[in-house]
């Protein structure tokens, strides 16, 4: 049985057996955080994008458990030149690590770092295969065409889909790519960080109409 705990924004905490790792560990600063960072004790780090409200406190993490950050080769490098451990990635390419198997897909969105004016990659999603299921964390992205792709290749026993608007997709595009993906069940993140990017996850619940819905408040669990 794996577990999947959500900490607010865009951050999950997935486990299985001996096997912890987290994506888009954005907890300093973050008005939903539900964990501090000294407490994250993970393997491997996974990041979407250089953006701060995703890339966060991935690096602090790294250094102090000594896991492994997975990213693209542009942001892995950025994370690597500061010290921490990395596996570098690129979309459309797929790795096999303790846990299991990760695949980076496309994402809509942007790429810079946390400086002004860096550059750390394009955004992507990750498609993780954990205790024999497939969990689809979409990171930040508009709607495209190609989620449809996603989904025919992919049986998603789990999605993590942005559903704030503004930066992201907003409720509407999320319920088409929701559609498109057919996951079995699908988790709303991103979202009531700020007044920016409100909304009513219910309401988007109340709309799906092939996947089990669960909407976790930060620091709840689930178990698939």
């Amino acid at each position: 049985m794996a577990e999947a705990r959500y900490l607010g924004h865009a951050c999950v905490l997935l486990s299985e057996g001996p096997h912890r790792l987290i994506l888009d560990p954005y907890l300093t600063g973050n008005p939903q955080a539900a964990a501090a960072p000294e407490a994250i004790d993970v393997q491997h780090i996974l990041v979407s994008h250089g953006h701060q409200d995703h890339l966060g406190d991935a690096i602090p993490i790294a250094l102090r458990t000594g896991a492994t950050i997975i990213a693209t080769a542009e942001l892995a490098g950025y994370c690597e030149a500061r010290g921490a451990r990395t596996h570098a990635m690129h979309i459309g390419g797929e790795h096999d690590f303790a846990f299991g198997r990760v695949k980076l897909t496309i994402a809509q969105h942007g790429g810079g770092g946390p400086e002004p004016g860096s550059y750390t990659g394009p955004p992507v999603g990750f498609l993780i295969t954990l205790g024999g299921r497939i969990i689809y964390h979409a990171g930040d992205t508009g709607l495209f065409r190609d989620m449809r792709l996603i989904g025919e290749m992919n049986p998603i026993e789990l999605a993590f889909l942005p559903i704030g608007g503004n930066y992201t997709m907003g409720i509407e595009d999320a319920v088409r790519a929701a559609e498109l993906l057919q996951p079995r069940r699908l988790v709303p993140i991103h979202y009531g960080t700020w007044p920016v990017i409100a909304a009513d996850p219910q309401a988007f619940a109340a709309r799906v109409r092939d996947a089990q819905v669960i909407v976790l408040r930060p620091g709840e669990t689930l178990e698939f």
